[in-house]
């Protein structure tokens, strides 16, 4: 006891491509970028950079990719169950709109796109 050390904290972010208005989405410019940028800069010891994913703008299309990536972070497969701490999930989105940065205390995707999803969705399209 006691023995243990620190617990190990893994942090998975994702970003998304482009969409309808934003054809650069600066959030896959950092996610793509961030493991070089974090590799050269270090991380505090306990704090573990997992996966760094881009993610379709797409509502049904993308679920089996993001099940994918959910899944690969609960089973990594050099982890000892007991080297398994605890795991944040950083989503990096965009509001076309916005002049500043903001954090969202929650997102919610209500699938009602004025146009249609990068893969070609329609949410309106659908009948309760």
């Amino acid at each position: 006891m006691g023995s243990e050390g620190p617990s190990v904290i893994t942090i998975h972010v994702t970003g998304v491509k482009k969409f309808h208005g934003v054809a650069e989405n600066p959030t896959e410019t950092i996610v793509s970028n961030l493991k070089d940028f974090m590799q050269r800069g270090g991380l505090p010891e306990g704090l573990v950079l997992g996966s760094c994913s881009i993610l379709e703008a797409a509502g049904q299309g993308a679920i089996s990719l993001l099940y994918q990536v959910f899944q690969s972070s609960v089973t990594e497969p050099n982890a000892e169950p007991s080297s398994v701490g605890r795991i944040i999930w950083l989503h990096l989105g965009v509001n076309s709109g916005a002049t500043k940065f903001a954090i969202d205390h929650q997102a919610v995707n209500e699938a009602t796109f004025r146009c249609p999803d990068e893969l070609g969705w329609k949410p309106q399209t659908l009948s309760q």
